[in-house]
């Protein structure tokens, strides 16, 4: 039997009209037989901070993967400024990735390397700069991200936020225009994490960074996001779209309210 499919609910979403920078087109994931997500389709505009949300197992941190090229999809497209992410050959591919960076939950910092040396790293790997000059981009970015005192730190020797913000200093060594986050708040204080949002912000305003952002953290999902786009694991769609505080506040989908309102499920009836 075919299921139905989901309904998605869109309130309060800030579409421009400018081109996207990323669109996502009939998007069909997951590993094997089995399906993530299917037929999902949205687009990132320049500029935005896109949330994307839900559930454990709706495949939040799959689409990042699908996003940047590392997994292939099984169906559908993802656009680049027009340009496709699937069905390029692998030139235009490796190009477009060099657009997008991306920063996992942990910062992934190599551990043998000085927080200079790991900024540095895709320079060295994709460039022939000169390695002064190299140095002096890295420390730029390290100052972009109040990092600037910390260079010949080891990953070792670094703070939970700091280890973040050296990942977001690497994520844009290549002039990324698009980050990409997974989980950048999870696992730092209140006061840290408020402090990385912010960092996040700044980013935007400054050098007009396109950010989209895995995550389930609500205080920073309401400080930061544009918009939020919320994944469902049992109907495997998109069931939301939208202002986050407007999601929260005029949703009709009991779903969506429960997640941002944090309620608990309700307890089941006992069996006599």
């Amino acid at each position: 039997m075919t299921e139905p499919p989901a309904k998605m609910q869109s309130i309060g979403s800030s579409a421009r009209g400018s081109a996207p920078l990323i669109s996502v087109r009939h998007l069909r994931m997951g590993y094997g037989a089995r399906v993530l997500l299917n037929d999902a389709s949205f687009d990132v505009h320049r500029g935005q901070i896109v949330v994307i949300l839900g559930g454990s197992g709706s495949g939040k941190s799959s689409l990042m993967k699908n996003l940047i090229g590392l997994y292939r999809p099984m169906a559908g497209d993802i656009l680049i400024q027009g340009e496709s992410l699937v069905t390029g050959d692998a030139n235009a591919k490796a190009r477009l990735q060099r657009r997008l960076g991306i920063m996992y939950q942990s910062g992934a910092l190599f551990g043998s390397l000085t927080v200079l040396e790991n900024v540095r790293f895709p320079l060295d790997q994709f460039t022939t700069l000169r390695r002064e000059n190299k140095n002096l981009i890295a420390r730029m970015l390290l100052q972009t991200v109040e990092m600037r005192h910390a260079e010949s730190y080891m990953p070792s020797e670094l703070s939970g936020g700091m280890l973040k913000r050296a990942g977001i200093a690497r994520a844009m060594a290549l002039g990324s225009d698009i980050l990409l986050l997974d989980e950048p708040s999870a696992g730092l204080d209140p006061i840290t994490a408020a402090n990385l949002d912010q960092t996040i912000l700044t980013l935007r305003q400054t050098l007009g960074i396109t950010f989209v952002v895995v995550t389930h953290e609500l205080q920073s999902i309401f400080a930061i996001a544009d918009r939020a786009i919320m994944l469902d694991a049992t109907t495997r769609a998109i069931i939301a779209d939208g202002d986050p505080m407007k999601l929260r506040d005029l949703s009709t989908d009991a779903r969506v309210r429960q997640f941002f309102n944090r309620d608990p499920d309700r307890p089941r009836a006992r069996v006599s």
